[in-house]
């Protein structure tokens, strides 16, 4: 009877594991438990030990991935693969760090990363070059305005046309349209951001020997201090020599100086590409073949203020921040811990793990390297439970439980004849 009683008590104990397991189907980076039996030795009889009924020796807690389930959400994170995201805060009045796969995060008011009980997620912030750093922390998203760049350097490919005819009439910078054979422009910025139109213009100076032509950079005359009461001022003025194979192979213009009005002065280098008297291969940047002036690239360095319009988390946990200016940053890196023993860790609720002794500390690291996982934005991980196994266990242990409660009915029969004896 008591060894019947004993399996009543551990079908029962397992049958809430089974339960537990069911009721946490839907919840988001869950992991299913499993119920251990085993048994219980109690006296002597004929020498040997016998038993005493059945326990339950251990609760496994089982870490088999679960399905990625699409959400679109940026900040909703998963896994693809061994790891668990670092959170930390206070679970149950205890500060520290706590580990999960469930990636249902948000931004605060203050910019950080926080899961649904407020927990902090961990990565790493920026150095002062502005990539991610390894001193592990707290991951704030910095939402404020980006600073501006100057322009230092602006390229450009270009094609002038061979076949163009020699006009003799020389170049005025107050009439440029008429007295130039093309012209291109850049949008630069200065130091505060604000934009101004560079532009090159192009004449042809001579077909024999080979060709050559001159250029003339310039800019809008109130952009400048002091400002010049004209439609352009020139900053700068070379000539640029071509081959007869159309390759640029001498070039006198290399940098402009410009006083911007309210801002900083700056040097802009003008990258027309490499001539072949200075050893490179004269096609990477101003050519002269047959054919249309035409540029076919134009690039500068610079960038005005922007504001973040929006960012995506990457699969080595970076978080790449989009704004306004068409610029792209790097505002932090998402990290992930993996364990030697994973079944060591210990479950806390709310998804939330505990390293232990048994877990061995975690290896902190970077997401898709060493053995950790990638990230997977816009997802997130189901729970592991596999309601059909959790059906057919359940089955089971109905079964064990009533056929222990047959035990003690039996038993309870046997005590009855014995106490009818008497009668």
């Amino acid at each position: 009877m008591y060894n019947g009683a004993a399996g009543l008590g551990s079908h029962s104990e397992a049958m809430g594991v089974i339960s537990d397991n069911i009721a946490n189907v839907n919840t988001v980076g869950f992991r299913s438990s499993r119920a251990n039996f085993s048994d219980v030795l109690g006296g002597m009889l004929a020498g040997s030990r016998t038993g005493a009924g059945s326990r339950i020796g251990s609760v496994q807690t089982m870490f088999n991935e679960g399905s990625l389930l699409g959400t679109g959400n940026a900040t909703d994170l998963a896994i693809s693969g061994n790891g668990f995201f670092m959170v930390s805060g206070a679970v149950n009045g205890i500060d520290g760090t706590y580990f999960s796969r469930a990636g249902q995060f948000q931004m605060d008011e203050n910019g950080m990363l926080v899961n649904p009980a407020g927990l902090r997620v961990q990565g790493y912030g920026l150095d002062a070059s502005g990539n991610p750093g390894s001193t592990l922390g707290d991951l704030q998203i910095d939402s404020g305005t980006l600073p501006p760049v100057a322009t230092t350097s602006v390229g450009i490919d270009a094609n002038l046309d061979a076949a163009q005819a020699v006009d003799p009439t020389p170049f005025d910078i107050n009439d440029p349209g008429a007295t130039s054979d093309y012209q291109t422009s850049a949008t630069v910025y200065d130091s505060l951001g604000n934009a101004h139109q560079l532009t090159m213009f192009f004449k042809k100076l001579q077909d024999a020997p080979t060709g050559q032509w001159e250029v003339h950079v310039a800019t809008a005359g109130a952009d400048v201090d002091p400002a010049v009461a004209q439609d352009f001022t020139e900053l700068g003025t070379g000539t640029l020599d071509f081959d007869t194979a159309g390759a640029l192979s001498a070039s006198s213009l290399g940098s402009v100086n410009v006083q911007w009005a309210g801002a900083a002065a700056a040097v802009i280098n003008l990258d027309l590409g490499n001539a072949t008297g200075a050893g490179g291969n004269g096609v990477d940047g101003i050519t002269s073949y047959a054919g249309a002036s035409a540029a076919s690239f134009l690039e500068q360095d610079g960038s005005g203020t922007g504001e973040l319009a929006d960012f995506e988390i990457r699969p080595d946990g970076t978080v790449e921040g989009r704004y306004t200016n068409g610029e792209t940053r790097s505002l932090g890196q998402v990290a992930t811990a993996t364990f030697a023993n994973v079944e060591g860790l210990e479950r806390q609720g709310n998804a939330l793990f505990r390293a232990t002794g048994e877990s061995r500390d975690p290896l902190v690291g970077i997401p898709g390297t060493n053995g950790h996982g990638d990230i997977v934005a816009g997802t997130l991980e189901g729970s592991n439970v596999d309601l059909a196994q959790e059906f057919v266990t359940m089955i089971a242990v109905q079964r064990g439980f009533q056929s222990n409660s047959r035990s003690i009915t039996t038993a309870d029969e046997m005590l009855s004849e014995l106490v009818n004896l008497k009668r």
